[in-house]
């Protein structure tokens, strides 16, 4: 396979892969029925479970060819009975996202909204499920990208449980990246996807679920075609098969990402993640920008940086020149600030982080912005 030249991509997701992934997806053409693939979902499945820290006794995963959004929407479509509710936390984009998904399907909806970037009121959660024993189900996202906030999932889970409420957990961008357990914290239903902290190609999301409550989902009335969990989950355990055609190498890519996973370990990953962060928040420091969030909020996955308010400077233009030089920085998605997004994710090292601070000291100055940077407020 010919070199392919390494970006370093500071963006959300898709993040940066290894050599080892790329190449995965070099295979010879395979029918998605063959009994040799339906063996490699068969693997990939048991080990999504078990990085989520489930057994697959227990628990089952289910494959979903598309983005995390689809596996937002396969789980609030075919879970949520009509004689039932779910509350979502918005405290972000993807919060709204999932909030937006339950109105497509006129679903019992009751969305507490927070400002992006704060943490729930706890006690309000506490009272609305107090106040409407119908609901059945809590969404929140573990990890909002668009601010890199961290939510705090071991006091929502514990309300959720207190009430008998089946528990929904975004985990697109954090599994893989931060301690996060089904087992742990009682989660019914966790979302993730191939191209965020496992390191692998964008196509494949899905849903671990709890079998039981997976079986019990068979009697609500289907709103999806496509989607639907339980007819997925059915078709995998009738013949190991995904219901649809599958994307077959990124599959390929994804089981190599896993042995990757393992191979680091998990704990070692969470480190290097971890010290990618910590090295750009120091070198974001000595420059002078400021951060969105305070760092008990703030999560080691992403941060959301405050744009300065030097007249040279122009975020298209520091995006372009960074780019040139093998850097991608994102755009903010705060429509009150000016900001810009920068991920410590995928597979980058302390030094990539080290190459990447002096590659934006040298663009702020050819661009003669005032180090350190100022700001107004």
């Amino acid at each position: 396979m010919p070199a392919v030249p390494r970006k370093i991509l500071l963006n959300p997701g898709p993040a940066t892969t290894t050599e080892g992934v790329k190449a995965a997806l070099v295979v010879a053409d395979i029918c998605p029925r063959e009994q040799e693939f339906v063996r490699l979902l068969d693997q990939v499945r048991d080990d999504l479970v078990r990085i989520a820290g489930g057994d697959p006794e227990t628990h089952t995963c289910v494959l979903l060819a598309g983005s995390g959004t689809a596996a937002m929407d396969a789980v609030l479509n075919s879970v949520v009975p009509p004689d039932g509710g779910v509350v979502v936390i918005n405290n972000g984009a993807y919060g709204q996202r999932l909030a937006e998904i339950a109105r497509c399907y006129q679903l019992p909806l009751y969305e507490l909204t927070f400002p992006w970037g704060q943490w729930p009121e706890l006690s309000l959660l506490r009272e609305t499920l107090h106040a409407h024993p119908r609901i059945s189900h809590l969404a929140v996202v573990h990890h909002e990208t668009s601010t890199g906030l961290l939510n705090p999932l071991p006091a929502i889970a514990a309300l959720a449980r207190d009430h008998g409420v089946s528990l929904i957990v975004d985990a697109i961008s954090s599994l893989g990246g931060v301690p996060v357990n089904i087992h742990t914290d009682a989660i019914d239903y966790l979302l993730s996807t191939s191209n965020k902290c496992l390191q692998g190609m964008p196509g494949l999301a899905w849903v671990i679920c709890r079998r039981e409550g997976l079986e019990e989902s068979r009697q609500i009335p289907r709103r999806s075609y496509y989607l639907n969990l339980y007819q997925q989950y059915r078709h995998f355990e009738a013949n190991g098969q995904m219901q649809f055609t599958p994307p077959v190498q990124v599959v390929y890519a994804l089981a190599q990402a896993i042995r990757e996973f393992w191979e680091e370990g998990a704990d070692n990953r969470f480190r290097r993640y971890r010290r990618n962060w910590e090295i750009l928040m120091d070198g974001l420091r000595d420059l002078g920008f400021r951060i969105l969030l305070p760092l008990e909020r703030q999560s080691p996955l992403l941060t959301t940086v405050l744009e300065p308010d030097d007249p040279n400077y122009n975020f298209d233009r520091l995006h372009n020149a960074l780019y040139e030089k093998g850097f991608t920085i994102y755009p903010g998605k705060l429509q009150d600030s000016a900001t810009f997004r920068l991920a410590t994710i995928g597979a980058i090292s302390e030094a990539d982080i080290k190459d990447f601070l002096d590659a934006l000291k040298a663009v702020l100055q050819a661009e003669g912005i005032t180090i350190p940077l100022s700001y107004s407020l």
